[in-house]
C-alpha cells in the first residue's frame, strides 16, 4: 500500500512541467482587442528619394577697390560791430570777413602713396573812416610722392609752391593825419617752388618728418619795382626776378584730434642754405579748430616766421575767428 503511494505521487510530480508547458503556449486571440500603435513623431516619406549631385560655381563679385581718399573743408567767418554816434564806450564801426578751402587728397596702394593738399585762405577788414586792410592772406599747394622702404621710412619726393592773392601794405599817416598805403607785396611777388628729396620718418598716422638732403628753392618777384618800397626785396636781387637756393631742408607735421571735437594741426619748416649755414630760415604754422556742432567752429590760427631775407627780426601773426565750416564728404 506504501509503495503504491509513492508511484501515485511520483506521476504527478512529473506531469506539472508538462501542463505548465501547454499553459504557456496557449494561442491568444486578438480579434476582439482594440490595440491602437502610437505614431512616430519622425516625418517620413513614401516612395523613391532620388539625388542629384550639386555643382558649385564661384561667386563673382563686381566690387572696385578705391585707393583714393579725399576731403574738403569750406569755411566763413564774418564779425561786425556797430556804434551810435553817441556812444560813450568808444568803438569804431567795422566789418571782417573771412574764407578758408582745405583741400586733402591721398592715394595708397601697397608701398606707394601720394598726397596732394590745397591751402587758400583770404580775409579783409574794413573799419570806418579807415583803408581796408587784410587780415589773412595765402595760397599754399603742396605734392608729396613716397615709397616705403621699412616699416617707418620712406624715400619721398615733393614740390610745393606758396605766394598770396592780393597786395600787401604797411600804413602810415600823412600830416593831415590821414592813412596811406605803403606796397610790400603782392601776387608772385614773393612767389616760392621748392623740390626736394630725401627720406621720411612717419610712426605713425598723424605725425611725419622730411628730412630733404637735395632740396631747392625758387624765389620770384616779378614786380621788379617793389624794392622801392621793400628794400630787402625778398632776397632777390634788385632789378631782377628770380633767385635759386640749394638747400638742407627739415619739415614736420602733426594733425590729430587731441581732445573731443578739438583738431591741432601743426607744421614745422626748416630751411637750411648751402652756401651759407648760419642764414636758417624758421616757420612755424599752428592751428586749433574746435567743433561746436556740425557746422559752427572755433578757430585760433598763430604764425611764427624767421626769415632774413624779409625781416631780421621773427614775423609773427594771430587769428581768432567763430564761423561756418562745411566738410565733404562727412
Amino acid at each position: 500500500m506504501k509503495n503504491t503511494l509513492l508511484s501515485l505521487l511520483f506521476v504527478v510530480i512529473l506531469s506539472f512541467p508538462a501542463v505548465a508547458q501547454e499553459t504557456d503556449t496557449i494561442p491568444i486571440s486578438t480579434k476582439d482587442l482594440d490595440i491602437r500603435l502610437k505614431r512616430s513623431p519622425l516625418p517620413s516619406r513614401m516612395g523613391i528619394l532620388q539625388f542629384q549631385p550639386v555643382v558649385l560655381k564661384p561667386a563673382l563679385v563686381n566690387a572696385k577697390v578705391n585707393y583714393w581718399k579725399t576731403k574738403t573743408s569750406v569755411g566763413i567767418n564774418i564779425n561786425q560791430a556797430a556804434f551810435s554816434d553817441n556812444w560813450k564806450g568808444g568803438g569804431v564801426n567795422s566789418l571782417a570777413i573771412g574764407g578758408l578751402v582745405n583741400y586733402k587728397a591721398e592715394y595708397s596702394k601697397e608701398s606707394y602713396s601720394y598726397v596732394s593738399e590745397v591751402i587758400l585762405q583770404y580775409g579783409k577788414v574794413k573799419n570806418k573812416a579807415q583803408l581796408q586792410k587784410k587780415t589773412t592772406d595765402r595760397i599754399y599747394w603742396d605734392n608729396k610722392a613716397a615709397i616705403q622702404l621699412s616699416k617707418n621710412w620712406y624715400f619721398f619726393g615733393s614740390i610745393n609752391f606758396e605766394s598770396q592773392f592780393d597786395k600787401g601794405f604797411s600804413y602810415s599817416k600823412d600830416a593831415q593825419g590821414n592813412e596811406k598805403e605803403n606796397l610790400l607785396s603782392k601776387f608772385m611777388s614773393p612767389g616760392y617752388l621748392t623740390e626736394s628729396i630725401g627720406f621720411e620718418y612717419k610712426p605713425n598716422k598723424f605725425f611725419s618728418t622730411r628730412i630733404g638732403t637735395g632740396t631747392a628753392r625758387q624765389t620770384f618777384v616779378l614786380d621788379t619795382a617793389i624794392w622801392r618800397t621793400n628794400p630787402n626785396n625778398f632776397g632777390v636781387e634788385k632789378g631782377k626776378n628770380f633767385r635759386n637756393e640749394l638747400a638742407f631742408q627739415i619739415v614736420s607735421s602733426f594733425e590729430k584730434e587731441v581732445f573731443t571735437n578739438i583738431m591741432l594741426k601743426t607744421r614745422y619748416n626748416m630751411f637750411i642754405p648751402y652756401d651759407n649755414f648760419g642764414h636758417i630760415d624758421h616757420r612755424l604754422d599752428v592751428n586749433i579748430m574746435a567743433k561746436v556742432n556740425r557746422y559752427i567752429n572755433v578757430s585760433l590760427t598763430g604764425v611764427g616766421l624767421y626769415d632774413r631775407d624779409t625781416d631780421l627780426k621773427i614775423q609773427g601773426s594771430q587769428t581768432l575767428a567763430l564761423g561756418l565750416m562745411f566738410t565733404f564728404p562727412r
